[in-house]
């Protein structure tokens, strides 16, 4: 009943992670988007670029990403930043000596969830900002290149806010859709590791979507009258973000 969502919001064991998880939740939400467009439309850009030679060869292998199945990315991904064994870790300890906790520490691991959703979302980005390029009268170019423009200010004056107009909905889309990101943290993390002091399962990773997940099903959890009141909200965050674009 409302004692759920009282406690939610009283419980210090539950609010406090609560909120540090909500907190993460958009600014994993938000990086992955703006990185993975950033990305996608600066290799556009390139794949646009006429005396690129071989620019079909470099587009299938840059399109890859998004034709392989993300969870197996995602479990090669976890293969290759292990501590001991991946070769990520093999390669900095020969060129720099280093071998980063990517799994125990915590702002490790949101930094390789964020470097892995970007590599799984940027081919989305650019096949987008591909056909957005198209778009772009080439007559303004012509009178850019005239006024002596360059490539920099024709990109912020010209190219930019003309795709960003039909791009808005589509990012907006893609932030919802991160913000409910299941399946990297169940699979690359697990949501680990833990917060301290919590009184239920909360690793410093979760997302809001695992963390219901694991308060229901995993670990000492089971609480599902807590775990519906979460995700009840987890609801109402996501139709309030998809009202955005609508209006």
């Amino acid at each position: 009943g409302w004692k759920n969502y009282v406690r939610t919001f009283t419980d210090a064991g539950v609010s406090g992670p609560f909120l540090q998880i909500f907190v993460w939740n958009v600014a994993f939400a938000f990086l992955s988007v703006l990185l993975s467009f950033l990305l996608g439309f600066v290799l556009a850009c390139l794949m646009q670029w006429e005396k690129l030679k071989f620019r079909g060869v470099y587009r299938l292998f840059l399109i890859l990403p998004y034709a392989v199945p993300g969870f197996i990315s995602i479990l090669v991904f976890r293969g290759l930043f292990n501590q001991e064994f991946g070769e990520i870790n093999l390669l900095l300890e020969a060129l720099l000596g280093i071998k980063p906790a990517w799994f125990t520490d915590e702002w490790l691991a949101r930094t390789m969830l964020i470097i892995v959703n970007v590599w799984l979302g940027f081919p989305y980005m650019m096949i987008l900002a591909m056909g957005l390029l198209q778009a772009v009268p080439k007559d303004l170019y012509e009178a850019s290149a005239i006024d002596g423009a360059g490539p920099v200010s024709n990109t912020f004056r010209i190219t930019l806010p003309i795709i960003l107009t039909p791009f808005w909905p589509l990012l907006i889309a893609s932030f919802a859709f991160n913000f409910n990101n299941f399946v990297i943290v169940r699979l690359l993390t697990d949501g680990r590791p833990d917060i301290l002091g919590a009184s239920t399962p909360a690793g410093s990773n979760d997302l809001l979507a695992s963390y219901t997940y694991r308060i229901a099903f995993l670990d000492s959890g089971q609480d599902f009258g807590l775990a519906s009141a979460i995700a009840t909200l987890i609801f109402l965050m996501v139709a309030a973000i998809a009202l955005v674009p609508l209006k």
